[in-house]
């Protein structure tokens, strides 16, 4: 199925591995031209240089920001329309929570964790319009999870993606006029290099494999690869009637309807 991404132009947070590279190469494999953001120098050019290799050097540009930081946000769209001319895709994937319990949790651990998560998509949703419209529309999707739309995570991590979740249905509702889809991808446990479940497994394999048996009704993580290939679809025009829900990617690892 061709998907109609050819030369649509992508902006992707957070990007330098896990969800954020896979959306990258899904969306590049599908003929987009795509923008690639983290903090880490290092991180950020071999994740280039791995969706250059299937798409091209000509179709991959990345910047290293910090989106948490306002005007990284604004830096990182106008670079990524300097260079393409246009902005067609944005996939706010940065997500950051801490903390534990309500009384050990301080203040300061809430606002990081809005500041990180929240903050970024609003900031990086606002400064990517008005260029979506000059092209005539645009796809914004939410990198959300499965917990924040039922408990389960930790108490921080479920408080912003169930905002987020909630952001992505209001702004899908404004930005419908403008010819704007907004939507979020709520992923369950995906594992890859790097990562917390990556982290964990070798850290504690036999609780990990009794968390598989009890909790992932396929016997495995999802991949990075599987969310990535949603998202593609979801922000291609194949899925031009999709805005304002949240498609839950989890291998019916979640409990809700």
């Amino acid at each position: 199925m061709d998907l109609g991404l050819t030369d649509k132009v992508a902006i992707i947070t957070g990007s330098s591995r896990g969800l954020g590279l896979a959306t990258a190469q899904s969306l590049a494999a599908e003929g987009c031209r795509v923008c690639l953001c983290g903090r880490t120098e290092s991180t950020l050019t071999e994740a280039s240089r791995m969706v250059a290799e299937s798409a091209g050097a000509d179709r991959v540009f990345s910047v290293r920001a910090d989106v948490s930081l306002a005007g990284d946000v604004d830096r990182l769209v106008e670079a990524t329309v300097g260079r393409f001319g246009r902005l067609d895709i944005l996939v706010n994937n940065v997500a950051a929570a801490a903390g534990t319990g309500l009384l050990d949790t301080p203040d300061s651990e809430w606002q990081a964790a809005i500041d990180q998560t929240l903050f970024p998509a609003i900031r990086a949703s606002r400064a990517a319009v008005p260029h979506m419209e000059h092209a005539g529309g645009g796809v914004i999707v939410l990198i959300a999870s499965i917990f924040g739309r039922e408990a389960g995570g930790r108490m921080t991590y479920n408080a912003v993606k169930a905002a987020e979740i909630s952001l992505a249905k209001s702004l899908a509702q404004q930005l419908a006029p403008r010819n704007i889809r907004v939507l979020s991808v709520s992923p369950g446990s995906i594992l890859f290099p790097g990562g917390s479940w990556w982290k964990r497994q070798r850290e504690q394999p036999e609780q990990i494999a009794r968390f598989i048996s009890s909790e992932l009704p396929f016997g495995r993580f999802g991949t990075a690869q599987e969310v990535g290939d949603v998202v593609a679809f979801l922000a291609s025009p194949r899925a031009g009637w999709v805005s304002g829900t949240s498609v839950v990617v989890d291998g019916c690892q979640s409990r809700m309807f």
